[in-house]
């Protein structure tokens, strides 16, 4: 179907990709992995013909359509969404909207005026027609449900939709171009997790083949059946799904390893064999022998260092007393919309706490209130009174860190004290090396500045880490190394995130926003999904109890109505 040949792409800042080979096949779903800056999204744009690879080919059939769903939505926000939906046929969609226009023309039209809109009209419809418009109609109408649009939904402005619904008319509007392909970079980006979870189920059923760029594990581990690895600039395939990628890779790594050192020790041996007996008048010559086969021996490499990545811990927290934030009767809105109703919740010393809920539940808020940030309209949310010291990771770093300052001086101004040697140390375990140092915050990526906020949170002991989305533009290496981070760390943690994999590595208790309360689930991720699916099934158990119920009270009524009708009819 499609295949990248030794695909090579060199930037004026260097060798990006070296060596790339991988195939698509009917049925694929495909993972593409690696660290920031590996070149994932390069080989997506050298697919689409964005850009051309330096060496190297893509082989595809010239028929081959392929689908591309960007990290950004291709949305317009005045439009209604059946009108975004009709954007995909571009010919038709045009008949369409001049068929509208007419329409409303002929309302106030006199009567030659109308005559003339009429034949219009009538030649629009038949063009309509020909481009088989009541059909491409039929299949909007169609997807809408598929995508979970109810079909009044179809008349309601894009804008009055969430990015996650918005994510869902992109996708609607590429599958309704029956791509033989499709690619997908960052799906998962800024949605909440009943969407990511939507997305999964859906893309799951779908036939069409996909490659797929992603820092969500678990979404790549539920979906994808190969991965393709880029590092250093070349790839490697490895069938199965991302924990398996994983077993494969340690399992490939350990065995190079025992090959490596087993030839290594073999090589020694011989060696020491060689220079002991170089001069020896009766094995001179079985030593000659030795170094010649050593010469042709072709050397093992060693397996690969692991790429240079994010490493630090977090300092010793001070002790706290056992309350570390209390949340009593709290109700508050925004944007007229009711947040929270009465909520309680008493968070103690050594907590590790996911809040969950859909985009909009008031997660980011509720941290919010507890930095003293935004005042409660109703109740009381406030920190311990004895020594709780909080630490604070905002999801938009835009507007924490300082855009004017460098790197360098970004660390500097929170510890004047330290020598540059100091601060450099610092930076270079957050990779910031040589003269990255001297960049300007406001020319760093998503994934430089989240590095740099990291950074920022070891200059000062906390035994409350407060974070809202902290694996936001972190590569899947830097959040592994935040996940042990967290481990390891003494103090009461708190997150807020999407990344279902990272909540399960990092909290052991979860607590779920639903409609104004916070509902608390005493155990990890895993824990929580259990427990919810057992509510779900006592709720159906309940729903078709009351079924019966009603039945057997609506068969009782007839036969009393029937008794009834008998006695009075005696």
């Amino acid at each position: 179907m499609l295949r990248l040949e030794r695909i090579s792409k060199i930037y004026p800042t260097g060798e990006v990709l070296k060596d790339v080979n991988w195939e698509v096949t009917p049925g694929d779903r495909i993972g593409l992995v690696g660290v920031n800056g590996a070149g994932k999204s390069t080989q997506m744009k050298i697919i689409m013909g964005e850009i051309e690879p330096t060496s190297g080919e893509v082989i595809r059939p010239s028929s081959l359509h392929i689908a591309y769903l960007t990290q950004e939505f291709e949305v317009e926000p005045t439009r209604t969404v059946k009108e975004e939906f009709w954007q995909v046929f571009k010919e038709a969609n045009e008949v369409h909207e001049s068929i509208e226009h007419i329409s409303v023309e002929m309302e106030s039209a006199d009567a030659e005026e109308l005559d003339r809109l009429v034949h219009k009209l009538d030649r629009l419809q038949r063009q309509f027609e020909a481009l088989d418009g009541y059909g491409l109609e039929a299949q909007i109408d169609k997807i809408l449900p598929e995508m979970g649009f109810g079909q009044e939904d179809g008349d309601r402005l894009v804008s009055a939709f969430s990015g996650g619904w918005q994510m869902r008319m992109s996708l609607g509007k590429i599958l309704l171009q029956k791509p033989d392909l499709l690619l997908l970079d960052e799906p998962t980006n800024h949605l909440d997790l009943e969407t990511i979870e939507w997305l999964e189920i859906y893309l799951k059923g779908l036939k069409t083949p996909m490659v797929i760029i992603s820092h969500d594990r678990e979404f790549l581990d539920r979906l994808c059946t190969q991965i393709v690895e880029t590092e250093r600039g070349v790839s490697t395939t490895y069938l199965g799904n991302y924990s398996t990628y994983l077993q494969q890779k340690e399992e490939s790594r350990l065995a190079q390893q025992a090959t490596y050192e087993r030839q290594t020790k073999e090589i020694e041996k011989q060696q020491v064999f060689v220079e002991r007996f170089r001069a020896s008048a009766t094995r001179s010559t079985q030593a000659k022998s030795r170094e010649k086969q050593l010469n042709k021996i072709e050397r093992i490499a060693a397996p690969d260092s692991h790429l240079k990545t994010l490493k630090f811990q977090f300092p010793p927290a001070p002790r706290s007393g056992r309350e570390v934030v209390k949340i009593q009767d709290l109700s508050h809105t925004y944007d007229d919309k009711l947040l929270f109703l009465g909520a309680n919740l008493l968070i103690e010393r050594g907590d590790r706490i996911a809040f969950l809920g859909p985009n909009g539940s008031g997660k980011s808020t509720l941290l919010r209130m507890m930095m003293g940030m935004e005042k409660p309209e109703d109740g009381t949310i406030k920190l311990g009174d004895h020594n709780v010291i909080p630490g604070y990771f905002e999801q938009n770093q835009a507007e924490v860190l300082e855009l004017h300052k460098t790197v360098m001086e970004t660390i500097h101004d929170e510890v004047p004290s330290w020598k540059n040697e100091e601060v450099r140390t610092l930076l270079g375990s957050f990779l910031f090396s040589g003269d990255t140092v001297f960049k300007k915050v406001e020319a760093l990526s998503g994934g430089e500045k989240a590095r740099l906020a990291l950074a920022k949170m070891l200059l000062r002991p906390a035994n409350l880490l407060i974070l809202d989305e902290p694996t936001n533009h972190l590569d899947i290496p830097a959040k592994e190394m935040l996940e042990e981070a967290l481990q390891k760390y003494d103090g009461t943690v708190i997150i807020v995130s999407h990344d279902r994999y990272f909540i399960s590595k990092a909290a052991t208790k979860i607590v779920e926003i639903r409609e104004g309360e916070l509902v608390i689930y005493n155990g990890d991720y895993h824990y929580y999904l259990d427990k919810i699916e057992e509510e779900k099934e006592k709720e159906l158990h309940r729903l078709e109890e009351a079924k019966k119920a009603a039945k057997r009270a609506e068969k009782i009524a007839k036969q009393k109505e029937k008794q009834k009708k008998k006695a009075v009819a005696k």
